[in-house]
């Protein structure tokens, strides 16, 4: 089943991001920019978290949460431990909506358009994980780079 092959995936490079958000040894590091660079390791956990929170979370899972993507890419210096906090909110919403969707559910059209496009569930979800590795090797490179 798919959703297991998901749990998997998005628990492993959730760990991972926290593990990344953690490696950074100058807190302050994690919202330096520089040169071509326009987005900082704590802006992209902001994103993110954001993401997951809102495409599993609210749309699939009918949770409260309340995007502000703006604010995902505009805060600085927010404590690594609230960057960490997000990050744990939005594995349980992850979780949450893969164990409760079926194989029926996945093929189903995404209930929104969000390419202005309609796609399937499965094709959706699978995007996201992709996204979030996208996104996480971006914040390793960062890291390296910095140290």
């Amino acid at each position: 089943m798919l959703q297991n092959v998901l749990i998997e995936i998005f628990e492993r490079d959730l760990a991972k991001l926290k593990t990344e958000v953690e490696m950074y040894s100058n807190e302050g590091d994690l919202w330096r920019v520089e040169g071509a660079i326009a987005n900082s390791a704590g802006n992209l956990c902001l994103h993110l978290a954001g993401n997951l929170r809102h495409f599993f979370g609210t749309v699939l899972g009918g949770t409260d949460y309340v995007r502000d993507r703006d604010a995902e890419f505009a805060s600085k210096f927010v404590p690594r431990a609230t960057l960490l906090a997000e990050v744990d909110a939005a594995a349980a919403d992850v979780k949450a909506v893969l164990e409760m969707i079926t194989d029926e559910d996945l093929q189903k059209n995404y209930p929104i358009e969000v390419f202005g496009h309609p796609m399937t569930t499965e094709f959706f979800l699978v995007h996201l994980a992709t996204h979030l590795n996208y996104h996480l090797g971006q914040i390793n490179y960062h890291r390296r780079m910095l140290g």
